[in-house]
């Protein structure tokens, strides 16, 4: 049966949501079980963390890669192929017996994971005009912070009900599936669609050489490397800091650990819904998006009051807002992208950037796992109160509309 473009573009984005949905179920699975992964195979906070960074850093490797390929040989070939090999790295995890075998899993986790957000830009870029351009992007990177809400019970209640093996295996599988529906799903947009809506892409885009010259990749690079790592912080601690410093119980993390996620997903699709309405009242698109992200950006500071909660509850409040914040510049940071740069650059730039924002949590996720007992929480909270104002700055100074000159 033929779908209308019209509709056809909705339900890739719903395939792309469901893709992302599992990316993070998958890559948070760690964190939920931290404290059994700690017992099984005997780690302290700095081999956690060194487990976490195996992750990250090849992720942070792959992500400029995948930006590369998505633009080179396409979005639905590129994103097929990630979400296959990383569906079988998460069950490779799940059959891992020692720490050698469990980090090779993670990292090849990490190879593959960066394909989703280049193909999911490129999707959004060819498909939407820019009034709808952030909505549709939200929606579709929504996926990430549902993936985070439903982790914690869901990965709770399979450790809990069989092994934490289970948990590995069972994603894994659901994630071939996403694969196989994705081939099915995917076309490229007709040129009826992009003419009738305005997408433009006249084929002119910088040299790889020259994308290194322009000042916005910098600053795209420099935001994304203070910014990401708040962000990682509330994937990869908040539910070992939930147990270990406010007494929650693993199932109190799978009945409780969902809630500053969905408050995320809400606050970062409304906030990317204020960017469009600005831009079909008419605003000027990349400047829409930038008003509504210095002003989210209020939001981070109020994650250095976080060490002096009295209650989980009141730290789980704190991290929903700090949450809000962080999920609206991963969403509309792509739209800039987007905006800022020609059709055929969008991929390779949120590669590049992506993969300086991982390694921007690295250095931070170090940071965490070896000062976190001896300095004490406060200064680490301090320290990401102060990176999504530094965004701010870098954004106002270093981004504008990139256009190659054509001689």
């Amino acid at each position: 049966m033929k779908i209308e473009p019209q509709k056809r573009r909705w339900l890739i984005i719903a395939v792309i949501f469901l893709a992302i949905v599992f990316n993070y179920v998958d890559r948070q699975l760690v964190s939920i079980l931290k404290p059994m992964l700690k017992g099984e195979f005997g780690l302290d906070d700095a081999g956690y963390a060194l487990i976490v960074n195996v992750f990250t850093v090849c992720y942070a490797v792959m992500y400029p890669v995948t930006g590369w390929l998505v633009d080179r040989f396409g979005e639905k070939m590129v994103m097929f192929y990630g979400v296959i090999i990383w569906s079988l790295a998460c069950i490779g995890g799940g059959l891992a017996s020692t720490v050698k075998q469990f980090s090779f899993f993670r990292g090849l986790l990490g190879v593959a994971e960066p394909t989703n957000f280049p193909a999911q830009l490129k999707v959004v870029t060819v498909w939407f005009p820019g009034k709808l351009r952030a909505t549709a992007n939200s929606f579709c990177v929504a996926g990430s912070s549902i993936g985070a809400i439903i982790a914690p019970p869901l990965i709770a209640w399979l450790a809990l009900t069989y092994n934490w093996k289970v948990a590995f295996i069972a994603m894994g599988a659901v994630g071939i599936l996403i694969a196989i529906l994705w081939k099915i799903v995917y076309v490229s947009p007709p040129a009826s669609v992009s003419e009738s809506e305005g997408i433009k892409d006249d084929g002119i885009k910088f040299s790889w050489p020259q994308l290194w010259k322009t000042r916005s990749l910098w600053g795209v690079i420099l935001i994304r490397f203070v910014s990401d790592p708040v962000w990682y912080f509330c994937l990869f601690w908040l539910p070992g800091y939930l147990q270990e410093s406010s007494g929650l119980t693993l199932a109190q993390i799978g009945m409780f650990g969902w809630i500053p996620f969905l408050v995320a997903d809400l606050g970062a699709i409304g906030t990317s819904s204020w960017s469009d309405k600005m831009v079909r009242g008419g605003k000027e698109p990349l400047k829409a998006r930038m008003i509504m992200l210095s002003t989210v950006a209020a939001l981070g500071p109020l994650c250095a009051f976080t060490p002096f909660a009295t209650s989980p509850w009141v730290t789980l409040l704190l991290f929903s807002l700090v949450a809000v914040a962080c999920l609206s510049w991963l969403f509309s940071i792509s739209v800039v992208i987007a905006e800022a740069f020609p059709v055929g650059n969008v991929a390779s730039v949120l590669g590049i950037a992506g993969g300086f924002g991982a390694v921007g949590a690295v250095v931070f996720n170090y940071f965490v796992g070896q000062l976190m007992g001896s300095i004490g929480s406060e200064k680490i909270f301090l320290t990401m109160a102060v990176m999504h104002p530094l965004a701010v700055l870098l954004l106002w100074t270093m981004i504008r509309k990139e256009k190659p000159n054509v001689e």
